[in-house]
């Protein structure tokens, strides 16, 4: 069964989609909507922009999720999904992607969830970290120890698990980790605590923009970040979509789950490669490319 995936945060870069942009009518004409519905040239930025503009928030997230799913639609057809999935901010490129949400709903939720977290993100100083080589159980027992917040946030793949929290709480538990026998327990450049406690403000806002918005039945399975497992019913996408701000994201048992199933070929769908390189870390038998446009 042929699986695509769809990126998060952190794999822009200048430059993304221009080649879309200046060679597929049906993509300009997307990317010209998007700059009228987010009521600014997001267009200008991924083109041109300098590494520290697309790294804001509120351009990010609508960056990444733009380059996926037009990407996504310039494929025509030979896009035939039969699963999908998307890391954290990927989930909803997924959700267009499989005919859940429209690219219009679906480009105003990405927008109202970056704005969201930027607003948790500056409420709270917060911080996480990147464990490498280390056993689940172990990072979720000492998170579990330590006083103050710090969680399991993203399941990678074996051997690469990310924690989210308070500052004071990520630095107490990276030296615990290291000790422990982390071959690395560091910190990342982000701007706050995603998928943990923290992001409660954030969740409840969007929750209630999700609420309002239409979700269509699936034209395949997406399985998603907080239940890992494959999901067809709307109110149930729903549910899950509102719960993922502040719940771990299962990627590792997504895609096993996935594999499960039956999917044989992995596509991601989107800038970078990051995802592909998952994949090979969480089963190098199955295989794993890149979507690309012909134009």
């Amino acid at each position: 069964m042929k699986a695509y995936i769809f990126p998060g945060q952190g794999a822009q870069f200048s430059g993304m989609g221009l080649d879309l942009y200046n060679n597929s009518p049906l993509a300009k004409e997307l990317f010209d909507k998007a700059n009228e519905i987010l009521g600014f040239e997001i267009t200008k930025i991924m083109f041109e922009g300098t590494a520290e503009e697309l790294k804001q928030t509120k351009v990010t997230q609508p960056a990444i999720f733009l380059h996926s799913v037009i990407l996504a639609k310039t494929l025509g057809e030979d896009f035939k999904p039969e699963m999908v999935a998307g890391h954290s901010l990927g989930e909803l490129s997924a959700l267009v992607a499989n005919g859940v949400l429209t690219f219009e709903d679906g480009l105003t939720l990405v927008s109202k969830r970056a704005l969201a977290m930027q607003k948790a993100c500056e409420a709270q100083e917060s911080t996480m970290a990147a464990v490498l080589a280390l056993d689940d159980a172990i990072v979720e027992e000492v998170c579990a120890s330590i006083d103050g917040v710090v969680v399991a946030a993203n399941y990678n793949c074996p051997g690469q698990l990310v924690i989210s929290g308070e500052i004071a709480a990520i630095d107490t538990a990276c030296e615990i980790l290291k000790e422990k026998g982390a071959k690395r327990a560091l910190k990342l450049p982000v701007g706050g605590a995603f998928h943990s406690p923290l992001m409660e403000p954030a969740r409840e806002e969007l929750a209630a923009a999700i609420e309002a918005t239409t979700f269509s039945n699936p034209i395949c399975p997406v399985y998603q970040n907080v239940v890992a497992k494959a999901v067809t019913e709307p109110t149930e996408i729903k549910e899950n979509l509102r719960a993922q701000l502040t719940a771990p994201v299962r990627w590792t048992q997504s895609i096993q789950q996935m594999i499960a199933d039956g999917g044989t070929e992995f596509i991601e769908v989107g800038p970078g490669k990051v995802l592909q390189g998952l994949m090979r870390s969480i089963d190098r038998n199955v295989a794993a490319s890149g979507a690309e446009f012909k134009s």
